[in-house]
């Protein structure tokens, strides 16, 4: 039986995606840069270096100076726009959800590529209810690498087969996979549908669900 659950944040935690795109089109606009939400769904999941290099989609060749100021620029839009996060702002379900394992004694972990994770938690209120916060300064090599859960899983104290996670992104269900745990899927299943469960949200789950993978 799973003792540790990891949960991405975006999409599964809270939805921050518009957030991302607000501060990706404001930094496209700026640079003459092309970019789409439809682009912006191509970024989901990944570090902030590969996000940049996808935003970017050979537009245009920057050394190494300008992309971090670049990198730095959107980062600061970012956060201005996740200060304002509330509780309000946790997805349907989720402190619930939460709550519920944790009396189950199960351990909770965060496994996000984001470097800025903490301070959204912080905003949600939720950042009491986990045990392990990974997150993009965690390791260096981050999905479809397998290392964040692997470093989540230690943090735990718990061999990898003892562990779930909750993902929205492909990416992130394919590291779950390679890790050898077992993975939920959140989202449509053309995205997260090689998950070994697959729902909408954290609100249409029961711990009893997830403990019977």
């Amino acid at each position: 039986m799973a003792k540790g659950f990891i949960f991405d944040l975006d999409g599964v935690i809270t939805d921050t995606a518009e957030y991302h795109f607000r501060a990706w089109k404001r930094l496209a606009d700026e640079e003459g840069i092309q970019f789409s939400r439809e682009d912006n769904e191509a970024l989901r999941g990944v570090s902030r270096e590969e996000s940049f290099r996808r935003f970017l989609r050979g537009q245009r060749q920057l050394d190494d100076s300008t992309a971090k100021a670049w990198m730095d620029r959107k980062n600061s839009y970012y956060q201005d726009l996740i200060a304002t996060t509330t509780p309000d702002d946790l997805l349907p379900g989720v402190r619930e959800f939460l709550e519920s394992a944790r009396h189950q004694g199960i351990k909770l972990g965060l496994g996000s590529a984001s470097k800025n994770a903490r301070m959204v938690l912080d905003g949600l209120q939720v950042e009491e209810l986990f045990d392990v916060l990974g997150d993009g300064y965690a390791v260096m090599n981050t999905k479809p690498a397998v290392d964040l859960f692997v470093w989540v899983a230690g943090g735990f104290g718990l061999p990898v087969t003892d562990c779930v996670v909750f993902e929205d992104a492909e990416a992130g269900v394919d590291a779950a996979l390679k890790a050898g745990m077992k993975c939920v899927g959140i989202g449509p299943k053309e995205r997260v549908g090689h998950g070994h469960l697959v729902c909408n949200g954290l609100h249409e789950l029961t711990v009893a669900q997830v403990l019977a993978l």
